[in-house]
């Protein structure tokens, strides 16, 4: 009776009902109220964490609390332990920071993590580094693993975002070197556009140092069932699960596309370059033109990131680049695109300042 009934439908009816998996009105309301619910929940329940370590007496308060184990797991991301053991990360960034540091240099360190970087800059001669980071814990971490290399005296650690930073109050005016390695899998998901627009702006000194000073993205063309079944579904078990499509992740994520089945259906193009120095840094969109190398169905542009950090120092997270803690950025198209192999493809991407999205 439903197919009878459809066909009885006009055009207009029939376009006006919703597809499979898609909210109605009143539905994506309650979803929206419960997504606020479940955000407010994990809050209080952090809250509640927090508000009992504060008033457990100080002899009493043990790092090895269970309560601490976990507000440290929601607090501070996981992969913060790859990147310090991604050696070839590490030593490049040290080589361009000694290759690129001019003795005596103020630097301003954004992002401490760690502090390896605000430490490295400072064995590199700088004669003044401030590093920030927006983390209250992890800037804790910094302070402490900085002072145990006897360096206190040179880094000064801020416990708040660059955008917060004032050249003449916390840095003593404008800095001569600006370090910025804030980036993820797509290259801007760390927010490295918003914090060098603003650090160029108010923080750097006019003929100051950028590092790195350029930044580009790469892509291609791709496809694979097992990568999209992380970020879609329809059925479980005979039933229709879709609807939980609406929480999908609509703009580029992780993936270690070696690890996956996939199909690369175009060769490896520019997607993204900009200078650091000198470009706008904002938001925007562009058209992209691929030439397909295979008929198929692409269902993703994946995309990794070269920075370039000056004196022939490039950090990357191409595919065959395995060792890499980051892995590469996948982005995926609202709908499936097909490809022929020797025609070309147009999508138009936009970025915002931390998310990529592709689409026809």
């Amino acid at each position: 009776m439903q197919h009878v009934q459809e066909a009885r439908d006009t055009p207009a009816e029939r376009d006006a009902r919703p597809e499979k998996g898609t909210p109605s009105n009143g539905s994506s309301y309650r979803l929206g109220a419960a997504l606020l619910q479940s955000l407010a929940q994990e809050m209080s329940a952090l809250a509640e964490q927090a508000s009992a370590l504060l008033s457990t007496p100080p002899e009493k308060l043990s790092l090895d609390a269970d309560v601490f184990a976990q507000i440290a797991r929601r607090n501070v991301p996981r992969w913060h332990f790859a990147m310090l053991n991604d050696t070839g990360r590490n030593d490049a960034l040290v080589a361009a920071l000694e290759r690129g540091i001019p003795a005596g240099a103020t630097v301003l360190d954004i992002g401490s993590g760690s502090g390896l970087l605000a430490m490295a800059a400072a064995r590199a001669g700088a004669g003044k580094v401030i590093t920030c980071e927006m983390n209250p814990l992890l800037a804790e971490i910094a302070r402490n693993v900085i002072d145990a290399h006897g360096l206190s005296d040179v880094i000064t650690v801020f416990g708040k975002p660059s955008t917060e930073l004032d050249a003449e109050r916390d840095l003593g005016g404008r800095v001569d070197v600006l370090v910025s390695e804030i980036v993820d899998c797509g290259l801007i998901g760390e927010g490295l556009l918003p914090s060098v627009r603003h650090a160029r702006e108010h923080l750097l000194a006019p003929d100051g140092i950028m590092l790195p000073s350029a930044a580009r993205l790469h892509g291609r063309l791709v496809s694979s069932e097992a990568v999209l079944k992380l970020n879609q579904v329809t059925t479980a078990g005979g039933f229709d699960v879709s609807l939980m499509n609406t929480v999908a992740t609509r703009g580029h994520f992780p993936v270690r596309l070696d690890t996956w089945p996939h199909r690369y259906l175009s060769e490896t193009a520019p997607v993204l370059d900009f200078d650091l120095a000198r470009d706008a840094l904002e938001p925007g969109e562009r058209t992209l033109t691929l030439p397909a190398t295979a008929d198929g169905e692409a269902q993703a542009l994946a995309v990794w990131f070269e920075l370039d950090m000056g004196n022939g120092v490039i950090l990357s997270n191409p595919p065959d680049n395995p060792a890499s803690h980051w892995m590469q950025g996948w982005v995926p198209l609202e709908k499936p695109v097909p490809t022929k192999a020797g025609e070309t493809v147009s999508l138009r991407l936009r970025w915002s300042d931390f998310t990529l999205r592709v689409s026809l």
